[in-house]
């Protein structure tokens, strides 16, 4: 039976990024609702730049099995969505003249380890019902840099993985020789 050339891959579902780009939209949801002007526009930026962060990688990952490209492509757009999103955060805090935590203060290194164990948005639905709305921005910051590292990692994998095994088309080319080759008389 000759290799398959259509991998079918993981459930996007496990992935680490995705789980906290829900977490993410979850938390902009809540927040965008709870501290901002209704009929501001950035509400519906807010909710939709953290929905494009999570759909993109659920539609790349399914795409991926027919094309490395599209789901790189996808990746990124998530990537891009997610930083704009975390643009938003970091305005809120500004102009309010709220406080962008430290990246080394005990808040921050407390916040990182509490995101980098928890990835079900249940948790972080009930967690942010007690914090203000400058604990919010930040704790969804800190998931918007964990989600990006993620997110980075998983293309440069994919990079490596093209570079391996060469995308759908190079792989149908072989799957159809090998299958010519073995059946032969």
């Amino acid at each position: 039976m000759p290799k398959t050339f259509l991998q079918q891959k993981g459930n996007y579902r496990d992935l680490i990024a995705f789980q906290k780009a829900e977490c993410i939209y979850d938390i902009t949801y809540y927040f965008a609702h709870k501290y901002l002007r209704s009929n501001d526009r950035t509400v519906d930026q807010m909710v939709q730049a953290a929905r494009s962060g999570r759909q993109n990688i659920a539609e790349g990952c399914e795409g991926g099995t027919a094309s490395t490209e599209s789901e790189i492509k996808l990746l990124t757009v998530a990537k891009a969505s997610l930083q704009e999103l975390l643009l938003d955060y970091e305005d809120y805090l500004r102009v309010r003249n709220l406080t962008l935590w430290d990246l080394n203060s005990e808040k921050a290194v407390q916040t990182r380890r509490v995101c980098a164990s928890h990835n079900d948005s249940a948790f972080y639905r009930e967690a942010i019902k007690l914090r203000s709305d400058e604990t919010i921005c930040n704790i969804a910051i800190t998931l918007i840099h964990q989600a990006d590292v993620l997110l980075r990692k998983y293309i440069e994998r994919l990079q490596a993985d093209f570079l391996e095994t060469g995308g759908i088309k190079e792989q149908m080319f072989h799957a159809r020789i090998n299958y010519r080759n073995s059946n032969k008389s």
